[in-house]
């Protein structure tokens, strides 16, 4: 069956409303006292985890550079998202680990994407949206949490 559709919208209008709820996400963050908080930041905030993380493993799990994790992670330090630990159990490495700031963020964020999606549901209809989202699991890996997304975007 052939479609008046071109093949490139689909990826484009995927990635369109990604934007949407990101921009979204982001202006109400601000709004909550979260100004400084970036696209980027919600991936290195759930690399980084409840039980912190270090710069070699950091970039391990979004896919760049020790270097440019640490970069990164000088500017979530500077916004008060991250601070640096000695390890207890190996004083040469520090540990990365989110600050109550980087936990209220990241809370936040929660929370304003279940408000986003109530508004799409409203906008769409529940069942709709449930079934785009149903459909996008059945065409999509099924390890949701990938965090390699700043690294995949930059060898691009």
């Amino acid at each position: 069956m052939s479609s008046d559709v071109p093949g490139f919208e689909l990826p484009l209008r995927l990635l369109l409303g990604f934007r949407v709820l990101i921009d979204e996400l982001h202006a109400e963050l601000a709004r909550q006292g979260h100004p400084h908080a970036r696209p980027l930041h919600g991936f290195v905030l759930q690399a980084i985890g409840a039980g912190g993380t270090t710069a070699v493993e950091l970039g391990r799990l979004l896919g760049v550079s020790k270097q440019a994790a640490g970069k990164t992670v000088e500017t979530l330090e500077r916004i008060g998202y991250v601070e640096r630990t000695v390890d207890p159990d190996d004083t040469r490495r520090k540990i990365i680990r989110l600050t109550p700031y980087g936990v209220d963020v990241l809370a936040r964020s929660a929370r304003i994407f279940a408000d986003l999606r109530a508004r799409w549901a409203a906008e769409l209809g529940e069942e709709r949206l449930r079934a785009l989202e149903a459909d996008l699991r059945k065409v999509t890996p099924p390890d949701m949490f990938r965090l390699d997304m700043p690294g995949w975007f930059g060898s691009l």
